[in-house]
């Protein structure tokens, strides 16, 4: 037991970071509250945690492969959700921070035990990382470029507001969500490559009439 105590004592230099980005996301979230009381708009916000929840869009990935005729989207889509869900649980695992003390207990769908664990924001990893993927790695129409960025911004703050994550946690995500585009980016898979792989695992082309 002494030793498991020794394996998991922080280090005093990260204990310090980790107090002070408590207290500063702790500020944050009162400073706010006293203006625009959190609970006023909570169910705004609770929508924007569904709209960027990996379950939904594993859903829409694996579905769009079978029910439209762009499997280069989809395939790769769910390679990028597949890849922000390893490298989000693992970094949790490993870290194991607690989610604030102020955190109300009501998240949509926790799936696994690391959803009880607060760094990185996986939520703020996904919005990155989506609006990087419908921004420069398939882009849709100009006109949504706005609309995609204003609400990948609005995922992260409300992960901070709701008392979801600490600042440092969001920060955290936002970054590894741009890393994860890059890798991505390097993975990407051909239009080609994708129809192989869709008709690799039993997907047949839905608009070929055959």
């Amino acid at each position: 037991m002494v030793e498991d105590s020794k394996k998991r004592e922080i280090p005093s230099g990260l204990k310090s970071l980790l107090d002070l980005d408590a207290k500063v996301s702790k500020d944050v979230v009162e400073r706010v509250n006293r203006v625009y009381p959190i609970v006023d708009f909570r169910h705004h916000m609770k929508t924007l945690e569904i709209s960027c929840h990996g379950i939904p869009w594993l859903m829409v990935a694996v579905g769009g492969m079978y029910v439209t005729n762009i499997p280069e989207l989809w395939v790769n889509l769910l390679l990028a959700l597949i890849l922000d869900i390893v490298v989000v649980a693992v970094l949790k695992a490993f870290t194991r921070r607690r989610r604030p003390a102020y955190d109300v207990d009501d998240l949509f769908m926790p799936a696994t035990a690391i959803d009880k664990f607060s760094f990185p924001s996986g939520h703020a990893t996904r919005a990155v990382l989506l609006a990087v993927f419908f921004i420069c790695l398939y882009p849709l129409t100009f006109i949504l470029f706005l609309p995609i960025v204003l609400w990948s911004l609005c995922v992260c703050c409300s992960r901070v507001l709701m008392g979801r994550h600490h600042v440092l946690d969001v920060a955290c995500g936002i970054m590894i969500g741009l890393v994860e585009g890059v890798v991505l980016n390097k993975m990407w898979v051909s239009a080609e490559g994708a129809a192989s792989l869709i008709a690799a695992f039993g997907g047949e082309d839905p608009w070929s009439g055959a």
